[in-house]
């Protein structure tokens, strides 16, 4: 499908309801570059519904969908607000011409604050519609019911369709927060499960991703990258590449080189062939001497995460200490398909249509980078293949931008897959020390835990481009909200747990997937098993006897239910090499909301250290569910890219740069290698909806690590789990 006709059908008239009308319309020109007319403010009922004629409703979404099947998920909402059929709903995302910005879809908050904000605004529509239809018909409001986005008269049984009383009109109304949403007990749609509105055309590729988009007369481009990361250009040769069909142009900025031709061929060709002298530059730690680098990197503040009774002096009293230090690797985000984007400048605006899971925020760093007005750009999103967090995709836009701006045509840049695994941002290394002290009894008397992580939060990463360049552009670190689930979910009398907040990391940080949280309950969840495993007690026990939480209690009896966990079963004994067992890790995310729980059953070769996980049950409970078809989705994904992150995956580097540049270097889960998932969910209709995009991933670490102790007797304390390292814990067991 052509991405310019498919907005086109969307972007009718708009004007008022109630107060005034106008017709005034958003042109197919609009749809396609340059500015828009329709208001995107997040307090508008009309930033984010609009009704046709015929009854057909757009949804204007400033979160958008990264896979994570969101778009669904909103549709349901809308539909089931305005009592419309699904398929009368339609999504137009991450537009800043057209959507109001409602945040990064990131941290799984699209569905528990961009569709709530999204709620409100189709129920105020609704509310506004029945007020009008009553007037039409002649009778009071409580007098009409509403279905397939017809209103009737229950009395006289008179009707009118919603595209009879607004049709390409505004609402012109304020999107009031205090408005009676539906009830629970009356919803038809949302809370079932329904399909993927994007599978079908995926499946039958007809599915319209970044890299499928054109423009007319549009360019390609490449970035000649520096041998390493903080090398100067010294030297560049044009004439060596003026022989390749269709070149264009090399386009220098300081240190940016990109090379733009007709073809994507020519593009890459010239990305070979250029001649470019560098400086040497080696300034990234040694590996082999990775925790001891990160250790030593100069803390600038310690955030206490939390502290009850004085863990300090109770760590001295108890009859029993342990110790144990927990690492996480670099890991880059390996998207499968690599950062594109295309831009466009003309006439002084800037059109780029981009798969940003950030467009308002991209927008703001183009106009910073090109020093032009953000009201003069306009980002465009696109669905990208693959994503889980700040990986290329802003990058990639940056670049296209440069070579546009220099060569005065559309420009298309595609990084290849050693522009993505050298120069996206990674999720940086973490280290973790954690100490606890128990009584005669097994019981808990102290906990205190030390975690290393840059110091930043969750924002705008730089742009690669925008740095090489030297061009302006925020530069601080931005690693994501690494400090949750620091702090622990259970009752303790004393516990301290502090983040040593870290002055530089090796590579430019951004979240991946369950940033922080993900590394911090691994350490914490694998140590409240080591704490059970000496107090002899079972781990399930264990946590149910510090969780004062109904709903935590609740999930872990279902949980138990769910894998027919056997307490204080004996270990498995091993049949030949092969050794089997189970592991249990729980969390509430973030200490505030969806509770997720998990049990990994495993199998360890003893002679050559592989882990093969066979299942994964988990239980999850986030509140209102929208779509359990969707959430299901996002457990089982979660599940398999985090197993992936566990087993297999690290950045590897020498002094200059990443050095894990494809698929070879950089493994990644394989389909023989994927686990059953065998999933319950808890819904709870009346109550808020939570984030189901992450949660689950947090606890994969800890529960393998916790099965294969119950399989060899080995703890396992650095990610990935390598066959090297599990050989080497059993050796040390």
């Amino acid at each position: 499908m052509n991405i310019q006709t498919h907005r086109r059908n969307f972007l009718k008239g708009t004007g008022a309801l109630i107060i005034s009308f106008s017709l005034k319309g958003i042109s197919p020109a609009d749809a396609q570059t340059g500015p828009a007319t329709k208001t995107v403010s997040p307090d508008e009922v009309d930033g984010f519904i609009s009704i046709d004629r015929k009854g057909a409703v757009t949804l204007y979404s400033g979160k958008v969908d990264l896979g994570t099947g969101v778009r669904t998920a909103m549709t349901q909402i809308v539909a089931e607000e305005l009592d419309v059929p699904l398929g009368a709903v339609s999504v137009i995302e991450g537009d800043t011409g057209l959507t109001p910005d409602q945040g990064t879809s990131s941290g799984s908050n699209s569905i528990q604050f961009g569709g709530v904000q999204i709620r409100l605004a189709a129920a105020t529509a609704r509310q506004a519609l029945l007020q009008q239809a009553a007037s039409a018909l002649k009778v009071d409001g409580n007098d009409l019911s509403v279905n397939d986005g017809v209103v009737t008269s229950k009395s006289t049984g008179k009707s009118i369709k919603y595209g009879d009383l607004i049709g390409d009109k505004a609402f012109a109304l304020k999107v009031d927060k205090a408005v009676t949403t539906k009830k629970p007990a009356d919803f038809k749609i949302v809370g079932k499960s329904v399909a993927r509105l994007d599978i079908p055309a995926k499946v039958m590729a007809t599915f319209t991703y970044m890299h499928d988009f054109m423009l007319p007369g549009m360019l390609h481009g490449r970035v000649v990258r520096p041998p390493g990361i903080g090398s100067t250009l010294t030297s560049i040769d044009e004439k060596s590449v003026s022989d390749i069909p269709g070149f264009v142009k090399v386009v220098r900025v300081g240190n940016f080189v990109g090379v733009v031709a007709e073809s994507e061929w020519g593009a890459i060709k010239a990305a070979e062939q250029l001649k470019t002298e560098w400086t040497k530059w080696e300034g990234l730690p040694d590996q082999t001497k990775l925790w001891d680098h990160v250790r030593n990197t100069k803390v600038v503040k310690d955030e206490v995460t939390s502290n009850v009774g004085d863990a300090a002096t109770a760590l001295g009293q108890g009859v029993k200490r342990l110790k144990a230090t927990y690492d996480f690797a670099i890991h880059t985000h390996g998207s499968i398909g690599p950062s594109c984007a295309v831009v466009d400048i003309k006439d002084g605006q800037l059109t780029c249509w981009t798969a940003s899971q950030a467009t308002h925020n991209l927008r703001k760093q183009l106009a910073a980078m090109l020093t032009m007005p953000a009201e003069n750009i306009r980002c465009i999103y696109i669905d990208g293949s693959g994503c889980y967090g700040r990986n290329g995709h802003e990058d990639a836009a940056a670049d296209a931008a440069l070579m546009a701006r220099d060569v005065g045509r559309p420009v298309r840049v595609q990084w290849m897959r050693a522009d993505e695994h050298g120069w996206d941002p990674k999720g940086p290394p973490t280290l973790v020390d954690l100490e606890a002290a128990l009584d005669a009894s097994g019981n808990i008397v102290a906990w205190s835990s030390a975690f290393f992580h840059p110091q930043g939060v969750s924002g705008t990463v730089e742009l690669v481009g925008a740095d090489l360049a030297a061009l302006p552009h925020e530069n601080y670190l931005a690693p994501g909200g690494v400090t949750g689930n620091s702090a622990l979910g259970y009752t303790l009398p004393n516990v301290r747990t502090v983040a040593h907040r870290l002055e530089t990391t090796p590579f430019k940080p951004s979240w991946i997937r369950t940033p922080g949280r993900l590394q911090n309950t691994f350490a914490n969840e694998s140590f409240f098993d080591e704490l059970a495993s000496a107090a002899g007690v079972d781990p399930l026990e264990y946590r149910l006897r510090y969780l004062k939480d109904p709903r935590g209690i609740e999930l872990l009896e279902r949980l138990a239910k769910l894998a027919k966990w056997e307490k204080s079963a004996p270990r498995p004994t091993a049949q030949g090499d092969i050794a089997t067992g189970r592991g249990l890790s729980y969390v509430k995310y973030e200490l505030v909301r969806t509770y997720v729980g998990a049990v990994a059953d495993v199998e360890v070769n003893k002679a050559t250290g592989e882990i093969k996980v066979k299942r994964f049950y988990v239980v999850q409970d986030c509140g209102q569910i929208i779509n359990p078809d969707g959430i299901k989705n996002q457990l089982e994904g979660n599940m398999v890219q985090t197993l992936s992150r566990t087993l297999k995956e690290q950045v590897t580097f020498d002094r200059s740069q990443v050095t894990s540049l494809d698929w070879g270097s950089y493994p990644i889960l394989t389909f023989p290698e994927v686990p059953d998932v065998v999933i319950d969910l808890i819904d709870r209709p009346n109550e808020k909806p939570w984030g189901a995009g992450e949660p689950s991933a947090s606890v994969v670490p800890s529960a393998v690590s916790n099965a294969v102790f119950d399989a060899v007797g080995a703890r396992l304390r650095s990610v990935p789990f390598l066959p090297d390292k599990v050989k080497t814990a059993m050796r040390r067991a």
